[in-house]
This record gives C-alpha cells, structure tokens and sequence, in this order.
C-alpha cells in the first residue's frame, strides 16, 4: 500500500577508499565533504532535475527523470572534483565512483526506492574506477550518439545478487573520445524552441571552458570562464549557440526594482539554456558585467561566446516593459530587438509570460543566425548543415516549393552523413517529409510513416529532452488520424518543455480531430501568447478557426481565417473555414466568393476531399456544402 512501481533513472556513488581517507585525518575530510556537498554536489543534483534519494554515508542514491540527465550531473561533479584535486597529494583527494542504470523500481510511501533499478546502478558503481561513470548497456544506449568521452567497454560482467549478466561501459571522464570511437556530440544545453522550462544554472569556476570542450555530453556545460581570467576561450572555437545574457538594465528611476531586472535576466538564462545545441554562460559569471559599459565583442572574445543578449526593463504603477536585443558578438552587428510590454496583475506571472516570449522569439533568431553563419563557413560541420535546415524550414508556408525542402533534405542529409546521431537533424528530416508528404509530393516508393515516426522516433531516443521530435511526432499523427496518440505525444513533450508553443499547437490539432474544441482554442491561445511573432502562425490561425467552428462561434471562426489569410496563409482551408463559416451565417455570396478562392487553391475541393483530411466537424461540412463544394 502507498507503493508506486515506475521506470527511472538511477544514479549510486561513493567516495573511492573512504574508510582510508578518514582514518588519515577524519576531521579534514568530513569538513571537506560537507564542503563538497553544499558547493557542488547538492546544487548539480538540483540544476539536472535529480531527487536525492537517501545518502549512503560517504555516497547516494538519486533519481533523475532521464539517463541524459543523469550522466550530465554525474560528468559535471566529476569535472567539480577534479578541479578541486589538483595539485593535492593522492592521500588527500575525494574521489568518486558512478553507477548508471535505467530501469524499474519500486517508490515506497517516504520516497525511498526499491529493486533491481537500484540494486543494479549500486553494482555498477562498485566496479568503477575513480573518476569514472559506469553505465549498463540500457543507460549506455540513450546516450551513446552524444557522447564525447573515452568510453570503455567492459563487456559482459556478473553482477552480485542480479540473475542475468549487465553489459557495462565506462565513461572516462577527462578523456575526449578518439575519432575513430567519437559520435558527435549534439550540444544542448536547452534552450526552445524551443525553449523554457527549467534547465540549468551551471556551476561556475574560473577555469571551466577547458572543460566544457574536452568533457561534455549533449548539452554539459561544466563551468564558465570568469570575465579577467586567462583562459583557453581566445584559442577555442565558440560553441554552437553560444550566448551570454548580460544583466537587464532597471530603467525604472528606481533601485528597489533591480530585483526585477535580476530576476529577468536569471530566468532567461536558465530557458535559454534549454535550447538544442546552446551553450549558456552561468547567471554569476554573467552578473560580473553589471553596471558596466563593454563591447559586447570584448565580452563575447573574453567569455568564448557567439552572442551577447542585453535589456532592460521599466515598471511604472501598472505596466512593466522589456527590450531586448541581441547582438553577434564576432562583429558587434544587432541581429534582432524586439519589445515587450505587459499590464502588472500578478508580477511574477507577467515575468514568467515575458521570459517564455523572450525565448521563443530568440529560438527563431537564433537559428537564423546561426544558419547564416554556417552557410559562411568553408567546412560545415553537422551543426551547421542543421540549423540551415532549420533555418530553411522555419519559413515553410503553403507556397514554398518543393524545391526547397528537396534543398533543406539535403542539408540533413548531409549532417547525417556527418553524423548518423544527429537527433535535430533526423528530427528535420521527419518534419521535411511531413510538409512534402501534406502536400502531396508523396513518391509511391517512400514509406512515409518510417521516414516520420521511424525519425522522429530515434530523435527521441537520443535526446529526450529535446521537445522538436515531440512536436512533429505529435503533428503527424494528428494529421494522419491517430489523435490519442497525437495528445499523448504532446503532453510527454509538454513535460519537457512545459512553455513549447511548438507543442501547444500540436496538441491543438489533435484536441480538434477528437472534438475537444474548448481545450484545443486553449492550448492554441496559449501558443499564440507564448509565441505571437512565430513564423507558422498564419497556420495557428487555421487551427484556432477550426475550434471556434467546432464551437459553433462563427463569427470568431471568420476572424481567424481572415487573419490567417491576412497573415500569408494563401492555401484553401483558410478560405474553406472562411466559406463554411460565411454559409452557416447565411451570408451567402460571401460565402461563395470565399469558396472560390479556395478552389482557386485547389481544383480537386470536394466534400468528399474535405471529410478525409479534415477533424470529424459536421458543421464545416454542412457550411459547405450551403456554400455550393459538391460531395464527389
């Protein structure tokens, strides 16, 4: 009773030769670990959503939501360690050994977990070296196309008190991989698409970059630079995405509010850290630059950053604003600004809103950025040939050609050849094969169904924490009648990424196909508010016209379809809501005018056409056949 059987993430450690530590000098090492403990250890498990089980004496048992998140803490603590071991004498070092393992457990009433997902992670660390991770091959496989690490195959080892024998690999922290052995590595320390939640607050120390360079997995930042450090950044290559978030400005005539501008700029900071294939300096090394005037191609040289993100905010009785601007670090160019202004009802709500539409807006300029950068460069790497892929896509209306997506599958394809585990750019891949698939380019030799939901599906695999495949996962089966599917989806990515706009419309269009009209208009208007400046969302407006039909609201159903059309969306189901809503209305010239031009569109427009591609709506159909579509 009171006990919940579930999959998790398992991470065991101790300290390698406790016993011989403390008997030198028990005072010094108990100090040390306490030490350790508040500096390092605790503030990591928080930052890589970890829950400290119980402490094991010298080590502990924690829960992670995923293995990523699991093997990002355990390589960050052990980076910490490091650092904090050199130059001490071997008698004086705390050394850690990790088991990794995913699998079933049992949580009891208190917390405590129970059974072979623990038993086996506890096994795990016992065999590992000092300073290494050790991970079963169920663990190994979600991280294996991201690593960046020396790994070890251990074989096949009998593991004490467990019936069949564990495949351990061990990952070598401080060693980088080989080339021959090296995946690479799909840098994402989030930020979303796009991006918010809660990621990470990166623990800093002066000499990290190094570090971040030689010892990442997908996304681990370990450390960052401190600004007048001597530091491996002027030699380095700045990492994909690579941005700082200088401190907001308080324009507000007022220093009792610098906590707002504070709190702004730390809580962008930690979403952007959530998009794929970022790297975000940490809030404390960031915050050495307040109150200071310096170039931001100073800062972006001193800190290894491409991108420099600055603001400020103004709050008077009842409004609160933001501007912000972001500016290419390499050439000092403003490459996007864009302003932000909310009425003061519930302060830290409006916050959240700015920093969610902060984020969202930045996904996009980002990757263009990028894009443009990497369409620059003489040897791009998969990276780069993804986010111009993206970059490609993030434009893609009804009019685009097939020209480019054939030109943005390429781009993937490329990035694939590069790297087979590039997770955005299968996730690309499946999304170009959706568009083409909608409208009809379909080759009879392609399985569609693999090439999106076989990609889609290995893109999660990778990288789980990514929302991206979610959301085109989630889009697809929607639109080829599998809408249960498509919610679940959504809301596994939603768990993720709970501020996605991306996911919000996705799960909107399947709420449609269900007949769940109210949660769909929901889920579109948050997306929207999340988002209001999204490429895609003359689409949006298509979908919110199609709930507010469902609703029977055609009034607001000719809004949204008028929108959308005035938005860019020049294809026929704008104008077939726009038709359906008019004749229902009874207005029925204008109902005809607009069925027209939906025919324009689309000379194949029947009834029977409409019913097979579009949610189980009997009042659309009606609508138009008033309006004059024939049924075959």
């Amino acid at each position: 009773m009171g006990e919940t059987r579930k999959l998790a993430a398992i991470l065991v450690a101790d300290i390698v030769g406790y016993s011989r530590l403390a008997g030198a000098d028990e005072d010094r090492i108990l100090a040390r670990l306490r030490t350790l403990r508040s500096d390092l250890f605790d503030p990591t498990i928080a930052v890589h959503h970890g829950r400290l089980v119980k402490r094991t004496g010298d080590g502990a048992i924690i829960e992670f939501r995923s293995v990523v998140d699991a093997v990002r803490c355990a390589i960050e603590v052990q980076n910490g360690l490091a650092e904090r071991n050199d130059g001490l004498p071997p008698e004086r070092r705390i050394e850690f050994r990790v088991g990794i393992h995913v699998g079933d457990v049992v949580e009891e009433a208190d917390g405590d977990l129970m059974g072979d997902g623990v038993n086996i992670a506890a096994r795990l660390e016992g065999i590992g070296k000092a300073g290494a991770i050790c991970l079963s091959e169920q663990a190994y496989w979600q991280v294996k196309g991201r690593l960046d690490l020396a790994v070890t195959d251990l074989g096949r080892k009998t593991l004490k008190n467990i019936a069949e024998p564990v495949n351990v690999y061990s990952l070598d922290v401080g060693k980088q991989a080989t080339k021959a052995k090296a995946a690479r590595p799909i840098l994402r320390a989030k930020l979303v698409p796009m991006v918010i939640g809660i990621a990470a607050l990166i623990v800093i120390a002066a000499s990290a970059w190094y570090l971040f360079v030689a010892n990442r997995v997908s996304g681990v930042a370990t450390n960052s630079p401190a600004p007048g450090a001597s530091n491996a950044v002027a030699t380095s290559r700045a990492a994909h995405l690579s941005v700082v978030v200088l401190p907001f400005v308080n324009l507000s005539n007022d220093s009792s509010q610098d906590y707002l501008a504070d709190g702004l700029t730390e809580n962008l900071t930690t979403e952007l850290s959530r998009f794929p294939n970022s790297f975000v300096i940490a809030r404390n090394t960031a915050f050495t630059f307040k109150g200071k005037s310096i170039d931001a191609r100073e800062i972006g040289k001193e800190l290894g950053v491409r991108y420099v993100l600055e603001g400020s905010v103004q709050r008077d009785e009842s409004r609160v604003r933001v501007n912000a601007q972001l500016i290419d670090a390499d050439s000092g160019a403003h490459l996007w600004a864009d302003r932000f202004e909310e009425d003061i009802a519930d302060l830290f709500k409006v916050q959240d809103q700015v920093v969610a539409r902060l984020a969202n807006s930045l996904g996009y300029a980002l990757i263009k950025a990028e894009a443009e950068r990497g369409s620059r460069s003489k040897s791009p790497d998969a990276i780069d040939l993804t986010m111009r892929g993206r970059a490609l896509l993030s434009d893609a209306n009804p009019t685009t050609t097939k020209d480019t997506y054939d030109a943005a599958l390429d781009l993937f394809d490329q990035a694939l050849a590069i790297d087979p585990n590039e997770a955005d750019a299968l996730a690309g891949e499946a999304l170009t094969y959706m568009y083409v698939r909608s409208h009809g380019w379909t080759d009879p030799d392609t399985d569609y169904n693999a090439k999106i939901l076989g990609q889609a599906d290995r893109a999660i695999t990778l990288a789980p924490d990514n929302p991206w495949p979610y959301e085109i996962k989630s889009e697809y089966l929607a639109l080829s009648q599998r809408p249960s599917e498509a919610v679940s989806t959504a809301d596994a990515g939603l768990a993720i990424d709970p501020n996605s706009a991306l996911l919000y419309e996705s799960r909107a269009v399947a709420e449609n196909y269900l007949g769940r009209f109210g949660q769909a208009k929901s889920d579109l208007n948050q997306a929207i508010r999340l988002s209001p400046r999204n490429p895609q969302i003359d689409w949006w407006y298509v979908v919110l016209g199609a709930s507010e039909l469902g609703l029977g609201n055609l009034d607001a159903t000719i809004d949204e379809a008028q929108k959308a059309i005035s938005a860019g969306y020049s294809a026929s189901w704008s104008y077939l809501e726009l038709a359906a809503a008019y004749a229902l209305s009874g207005k029925t010239e204008e109902a005809k005018s607009a069925l027209a031009e939906a025919r324009r569109y689309n000379p194949e427009l029947t009834v029977k056409w409409v019913i097979a591609r579009w949610p189980n709506m009997p009042a659309m159909f009606d609508g138009l056949r008033k309006a004059g579509l024939p049924e075959e």
